[in-house]
């Protein structure tokens, strides 16, 4: 019986596209490559939580939670090892796709804009992470498409934490926040839809295709 997964309602609206069919045609014929490029995300997403924990120490709700994110994002990196493990997938570092060199280069340099502009960075990686695991997990063999499955509801808790951060931490009204997720947004949604001849697990759309 085929795995049904929903991207959750409150990803799904909160994203400007969705996933290329064609990334997903491809992630399904590259495997290991999909697999490895998602143990190395995880790694960055444990360093990216520490590194909130260095730039902002006394800002305690925010220092307290990015701790548990980046214990949560390494669980997951082991759990993606264990799989590559017994599916005889060598680990090794990969380099940063264009998706989130891009989003990040285009964070502002001076607070407080610094710290808005990494939270809302943070909440869309997280968002689209949790999109792509909901559309690819049908396609996987049943064990690989459970454990995506299985990251869902971490991904989007991840996701809100993000934006509610977002919120109370920086010190900008709501249509200003508003204004710059927007950016951001289009930004990332362009990365997602434009031809990329890199395939990656946050990779835009085949260019072959």
């Amino acid at each position: 019986m085929a795995l049904t997964v929903q991207v959750p309602e409150n990803i799904a609206s909160f994203l400007e596209v969705q996933t290329p069919e064609a990334w997903l045609d491809l992630a399904t014929q590259r495997l290991p490559e999909m697999l490895l490029d998602h143990a190395n995300c995880e790694l960055k997403a444990a360093s990216t939580a520490l590194g909130f924990l260095y730039r902002y120490p006394n800002r305690t709700a925010l220092a307290q939670r990015m701790s548990r994110l980046a214990r949560e994002e390494l669980r997951h990196f082991e759990q993606v090892r264990s799989i590559m493990d017994d599916m005889g997938i060598e680990f090794e570092r990969m380099t940063a796709s264009r998706y989130a060199g891009q989003l990040r280069d285009v964070a502002r340099k001076d607070e407080p804009g610094k710290l808005l502009d990494l939270l809302l960075i943070g909440a869309i990686i997280e968002a689209r992470s949790c999109e792509r695991f909901a559309k690819i997990a049908p396609r996987l063999p049943m064990k690989l498409g459970k454990f995506y499955a299985g990251l869902l509801a971490s991904e989007a808790r991840h996701f809100e934490h993000y934006i509610a951060f977002a919120r109370t931490e920086c010190d900008m009204d709501e249509s200003e926040l508003e204004n710059r997720l927007q950016e951001l947004k289009a930004i990332e949604a362009a990365l997602i839809s434009e031809p990329d001849a890199e395939f990656r697990f946050h990779s835009g759309c085949p260019s072959e295709a």
